[in-house]
């Protein structure tokens, strides 16, 4: 009967690398079913094999998990074959996780680590502990344990020091290093994680860093948004540099393995063709060093030979093209799919970049991760009109990583769209987000407030002030970050004091305090640069121009620093010129306010670069230069008409309305749904938040006021430590 089995499992390989999934999985379960008795090893075999399968190719997980179970209760009267029970824990563990069934993981996992720790197999036995430590510390995490999981990874961490393996010493410092930022309650353990993954990556020798490609994006990817977040831009350049250059060398070598792949097929055809013994045999030769060039592009020791059973020990594999492994098997600790990682070096260049005004490389990588992500998502079936109640079970997590980095760059968007004042590009692109979450509101519940910060600049860059005012204090209300709370309200704050009465002078008094109380508790700049502006300009408004001078210096001076925030800059730049402007100090209120209008005008900021000239033509005005005055207003003339025209294009769109009025964006009521925020999880509750601040953005030409621009990176999540 041994033989049936061995006859079976090589045909499921060939169905299965004909891609006939069901003819496959067919083939296997005619043993599972067979009226005579198998061996209990070969059926237990035979189901981890259909497991896998299923995992690897459909969303049919309780298929999948029925098949393991059934493994385990074979196993159970067992005593030996541990690899055996280790593979079915894993992947059984898998299976509890796609389904949301945490408690049942982590009792799947406390048998795998006992069983392990029983086992006494040395180096193999340590290797599945580590397996078992690194899923459990993921559960851990989806439940919001941080401590948990910290303990949990530094048992790995430990015992990937005593077997002296460096990869996996990277491996499991790393995911404390994600737990860590995660979890943010100490900036300075988070430096320190941080630098002992520099000490053992460095420990790592070069030839074998350049193999652990996962490793490097995973690390360098955590590095930089610890970079963003502490507003270190100068050494987050270099990040992003050494992410572009992995990147594009990767593409490189996936183009020409996909080369490759292709002559070797075409070669594959040629021998099943009628050849003599001389040119078959030159074939076999050819086929052979085809098959090695290609295993060590991919990293593959035998590429096209997988083993029957379960190639990465209990854990979901993918075509290596589509993966970027953390460790080697049975680890196999995956962090984020290949294109997802992609996508998100894409959002990084353009978090990076937009601050500095480099809009047309942040449009063509907002396209570039968009196509990515869109690509993505009509292969998991998310076409158009499909909702979140539609989704398969398992697919759930990986769609909520596509979503929220969607978002993400659609916020960016309509960031850069607005500080170019073009309002009814800003205005499609938010609409999209707002279709977005209608169709998948449990998934993206955290965007929420992100839309209505979003309503606010819109509202306040085409002048409604009472409208951006509402909708800011709402996204306050809507989120559970701090960071946000402040900086929603310094933005409601700005749209107050643009309204100019003594009753919103105040309602902005009653907003910035509080902030300023606790100015010094927040991680980075921005909120401090935002706040200090704030300040300044309802300073400059109550006539307190000394103060507001001193805390507009300080602010600038922040802004220049740390954050490179043009848009920011340009605006201290204009309310520090009109303050020299009232003082009298001609000369030096020239200067200022001509810096500010370059800045402006390489953004293509109209609104600031009205505000501007206004001063400008009082400044000519104050100093009785007519010929200046004059040009200056022709100049002005033409922006504003340019502006108005602008403002008239977004006032005609049907979505004008819609995107201003004081109503909150309600999304539909999901009662027939059974998706649980705890099982969407670890991508919207548990994420990283990485802010950054686009600039402090300025008025319409008629009045002296400013506009609060901001957009706060959202959350990405983590399924594998």
């Amino acid at each position: 009967m041994e033989a049936v089995a061995e006859g079976l499992w090589s045909l499921a390989e060939q169905h299965e690398q004909r891609k006939e999934i069901g003819k496959a999985v067919k083939c296997l379960e005619a043993i599972c079913q067979s009226p005579v008795s198998f061996l209990p090893t070969i059926e237990i075999k035979t189901r981890l094999r259909i497991a896998t399968l299923l995992l690897k190719h459909s969303h049919n997980v309780n298929h999948a998990k029925a098949h393991l179970e059934r493994s385990q209760l074979l196993l159970n009267s067992i005593p030996s074959c541990f690899e055996l029970k280790c593979r079915t824990y894993s992947l059984l563990s898998q299976c509890y996780h796609l389904v949301g069934a945490i408690p049942s993981q982590k009792q799947m996992l406390k048998k795998g680590l006992e069983l392990s720790a029983s086992s006494g197999d040395g180096f193999v036995g340590r290797l599945w502990s580590c397996n078992f430590i690194s899923q459990l510390a993921n559960a851990l995490v989806i439940e919001g344990d941080y401590n948990g999981s910290i303990s949990a990874l530094q048992q790995g961490l430990a015992s990937a020091t005593e077997m002296c393996y460096p990869e996996l010493q990277m491996f499991f410092s790393t995911s404390l290093l994600h737990v860590h930022v995660m979890q943010w309650d100490n900036t300075s353990l988070v430096a320190e994680s941080i630098a002992r993954c520099n000490v053992v990556w460095e420990s790592i020798e070069p030839d074998k860093q350049n193999q652990c490609l996962g490793l490097l994006f995973y690390h360098e990817l955590l590095h930089l948004f610890y970079l963003l977040r502490i507003c270190d831009y100068k050494n987050a350049a270099q990040r992003i540099d050494k992410l572009d250059a992995a990147m594009k060398s990767d593409l490189q070598r996936m183009q020409h393995v996909q080369e490759l792949t292709i002559e070797l097929d075409s070669l594959n055809n040629s021998l099943h063709s009628n050849l003599d013994h001389r040119d078959r045999s030159a074939l076999a030769k050819k086929k052979a060093k085809l098959e090695e060039q290609i295993g060590s592009y991919s990293g593959m020791s035998s590429f096209g030979k997988t083993t029957l059973e379960p190639a990465y020990f209990g854990n979901v594999k993918r075509a290596w093209a589509d993966k970027l492994e953390l460790a080697l098997p049975p680890i196999d600790g995956e962090w984020l799919p290949k294109s997802v990682v992609y996508a998100l070096v894409d959002l990084m260049a353009v978090v990076f970049g937009r601050p500095k005004g480099l809009f047309k490389e942040c449009g063509k990588r907002i396209q570039s991760g968009m196509q990515i992500i869109q690509e993505e998502l009509v292969q998991l079936g998310i076409t158009d009109g499909v909702k979140e109640v539609e989704l398969q079970h398992s697919a759930i997590w990986i769609a909520g990583v596509y979503l929220m980095l969607l978002m993400q760059l659609l916020e960016n968007k309509v960031a850069i769209d607005l500080t170019r004042s073009e309002f009814v590009e800003a205005q499609e692109a938010l609409v999209q987000m707002q279709n977005w979450f209608v169709r998948f509101p449990t998934i993206l519940q955290d965007c929420e407030s992100t839309i209505e910060t979003l309503r606010g600049h819109y509202a306040h860059s085409v002048g409604c002030y009472s409208e951006a005012s509402f909708h800011f204090l709402e996204a306050s209300k809507l989120t559970r970050s701090k960071s946000m709370q402040a900086m929603c309200n310094i933005y409601a704050a700005v749209s107050f004091i643009c309204l100019g009465d003594a009753e919103s002078s105040a309602k902005a008094v009653d907003l910035i305090g509080p902030v300023m109380g606790v100015i010094d508790s927040f991680v980075g700049m921005r909120e401090k640069t935002s706040t200090l502006y704030a300040y300044g300009f309802l300073l400059m408004r109550q006539q307190n121009v000394q103060e507001a001078r001193l805390r507009l210096a300080s602010g600038l001076q922040m802004t220049h620093t740390f954050m490179g925030n043009l848009q920011l800059v340009s605006q201290y730049l204009t309310l520090l010129g009109n303050l020299a402007l009232s003082l009298h100090d001609t000369v030096q209120a020239k200067e200022i306010l001509r810096s500010a209008l370059t800045l402006a005008k390489k953004l293509n900021d109209i609104p600031t670069q009205n505000w501007v000239l206004s001063n400008l033509t009082a400044l000519y005005q104050q100093s009785g230069e007519k010929q200046s005055e004059m040009e200056n207003l022709e100049y002005q003339r033409r922006k504003v008409e340019d502006l108005q025209q602008r403002l008239a294009s977004a006032r005609l769109s049907i979505h004008h309305n819609e995107l201003i009025s004081k109503v909150k964006l309600q999304a539909p009521q999901l009662n027939e749904s059974n998706i649980k925020r705890s099982i969407v999880g670890p991508s919207q509750s548990v994420g990283l938040d990485i802010p950054e601040s686009l600039g402090l953005s300025t008025p319409l030409p008629t009045r002296s006021s400013a506009r609060l621009m901001d957009v706060d990176i959202a959350r990405l999540g983590k399924r594998k430590i």
